[in-house]
């Protein structure tokens, strides 16, 4: 990877627009852990309305993409057992779940294309961000966090980059000089999260001097363990779990029910924040899978 100042950052301020802008264009086209520190969320009322301010930023020193995507499953199983775990599918290799939702999914039946759709790979982007306003932890102002988001979101960064009217003007939210803040607007909708409202401020540069912007890049979390094989189970250990969560041995489709056993201690209260927050398509059996681009860009030097 090459390692680049920030004065020649600042210098590629335009072909970095044009190939992030490229690399949005080709994604278009786990488990959860809520005490990792480095991770915000917003937060909401008990209406489930919110609201802060946040800055997206550019790659991480060394790096060379701002954003990545991973797939993950979380859904209850019959044995009342949790499955919530990284799909292999993230880094292009084969993931018991997936085996399993085709072979459903193939049989024709309703009642098993439903099972599929709750158990569909839901996508996960995350990036690193400034945290702008947070009225209610005040505490998170100022700091950069890692912050994982879903498809209405990066609709929004990428319609940022493509305006869809002529009146608009393109611009690259990741940008330290050129991006703009992210009004995160929040509101309960259909008992999930809805993003619509979000909108983004005026384009300015993200400090006032370079002294400073230097600080905020050296806070950057490395964004490569998201796509690293090391941070991914086996396929034979997702086999296993998979297995677990089914009550069942009985090969990729197998779904009958046997003795439940015990109920693994899960605290179910993170699935129904992550619910919420991530968008899932259901009008088909997987999401389609064009990103190969995209892949094969990060792990360029």
């Amino acid at each position: 990877m090459s390692i680049k100042t920030l004065s020649a950052l600042k210098k590629q301020s335009k072909k970095t627009f044009e190939k992030i802008s490229t690399e949005l264009d080709n994604m278009t086209k786990s488990s959860y852990n809520n005490d990792d520190d480095r991770f915000w969320q917003p937060t909401v009322d008990k209406h489930g309305n919110g609201f802060a301010i946040i800055r997206f930023l550019p790659a991480p020193q060394g790096e060379d993409v701002p954003v990545v995507r991973y797939y993950d499953h979380g859904f209850q199983g019959p044995t009342g057992q949790w499955y919530i775990e990284k799909s292999l599918t993230s880094i292009g290799k084969d993931d018991p779940v997936s085996e399993t939702n085709s072979d459903l999914w193939n049989t024709g039946l309703e009642s098993n294309k439903e099972i599929v759709r709750k158990r569909k790979r839901k996508v996960r982007y995350v990036s690193n961000i400034q945290v702008v306003k947070d009225s209610d932890n005040t505490e998170n102002e100022g700091k950069v966090f890692l912050y994982r988001f879903g498809t209405k979101i990066f609709e929004k960064i990428k319609n940022a980059m493509h305006p869809e009217f002529e009146d608009e003007e393109p611009f690259n939210p990741y940008d330290f000089w050129d991006g703009a803040e992210f009004k995160l607007k929040i509101r309960k909708k259909d008992g999930f999260r809805n993003y619509d409202a979000s909108e983004w401020g005026d384009k300015k540069p993200i400090a006032d001097d370079d002294d400073e912007i230097q600080k905020i890049w050296d806070s950057e979390y490395s964004l490569g363990e998201f796509l690293d094989p090391s941070t991914y189970k086996t396929y034979d250990e997702l086999k296993a779990r998979l297995n677990k969560i089914l009550g069942t041995n009985a090969g990729r489709s197998g779904d009958t029910v046997a003795d439940a056993g015990e109920t693994d201690d899960i605290d179910t209260s993170a699935m129904d924040s992550v619910e919420g927050d991530f968008e899932v398509d259901t009008s088909g059996l997987e999401d389609d899978d064009d990103t190969t681009a995209f892949f094969n860009e990060l792990v360029k030097d």
